[in-house]
């Protein structure tokens, strides 16, 4: 189903009776994305899940957005569809967002489960810098003609990754997001926080995680095995058992 957000038209999903939990996808993902968990969960609580502006159906952001914006968004979603407060369940980018909107609007967020969160900026190595170096090279060399626009394209192919080379329209907000450190927005957070890792997740490491343990006032980190950026697939029924026990 469709509903407007601040003019902007919104897919969601919506099934079940209860409690309302709301699902955010990550950055190339939308709804469906969650659909296993959304199911599970849809059987004892009220469950949302949501195209984000620039995903799946749903229209594109105005502009480009940070973190930040989307949280305005899922604010305006919540007053739209009379959620008062809800639990969050936020993977990867869809944790940027939710890490937002727990810290600076607390009384909308019950409990919250954070899944291979986005939201921490890693250590930046020599090979960043010289990737970024190219990568701003690039951008004068479309001033010089045909030849300059397939030179930066090769460049950016070469430095870019793969959700770089892939966001289309959505890069600006891309960019825009990945450079916004949320963790001063950690120890902001009220709500009880768990968060689910991968052992083997590369995106977004756990390493992450162990951050936000320490810096969220009230969080447990859970680590499954033989799972990567996808956890919650990679170990569905193990998260699921998980996930059904700390919101009870």
């Amino acid at each position: 189903m469709f509903t407007e957000i601040d003019n902007l038209k919104i897919a969601y999903q919506v099934a079940g009776s209860g409690t309302p939990i709301v699902l955010l996808h990550g950055w190339g993902g939308e709804a469906n994305s969650f659909k296993p968990v959304f199911d599970w969960l849809s059987s004892s609580y009220q469950v949302y899940a949501l195209d984000l502006p620039g995903f799946g159906l749903s229209e594109l952001p105005p502009a480009a957005w940070d973190a930040s914006d989307y949280a305005k968004f899922l604010s305006a979603f919540f007053h739209k569809l009379n959620i008062n407060k809800a639990h969050l369940i936020g993977h990867s980018y869809g944790g940027r967002i939710s890490i937002v909107l727990a810290a600076e609007e607390p009384e909308k967020v019950e409990k919250l489960i954070l899944v291979d969160s986005a939201g921490i900026i890693p250590r930046r190595t020599a090979k960043y810098y010289i990737r970024i170096g190219f990568a701003k090279i690039g951008r004068v060399m479309r001033y010089c003609g045909t030849l300059g626009d397939k030179l930066a394209d090769s460049i950016s192919q070469w430095v870019g990754s793969k959700d770089y080379r892939e966001a289309g329209p959505m890069r600006s907000t891309m960019v825009k997001s990945v450079n916004q450190n949320l963790r001063p927005l950690l120890s902001k957070i009220q709500a009880s926080t768990l968060l689910i890792w991968g052992e083997n997740d590369t995106d977004t490491p756990v390493s992450f995680g162990k951050i936000m343990e320490k810096e969220i006032p009230d969080a447990g980190l859970i680590v499954l095995k033989d799972a990567g950026h996808f956890s919650y697939l990679d170990q569905l029924p193990q998260f699921c058992e998980i996930v059904t026990k700390f919101l009870a």
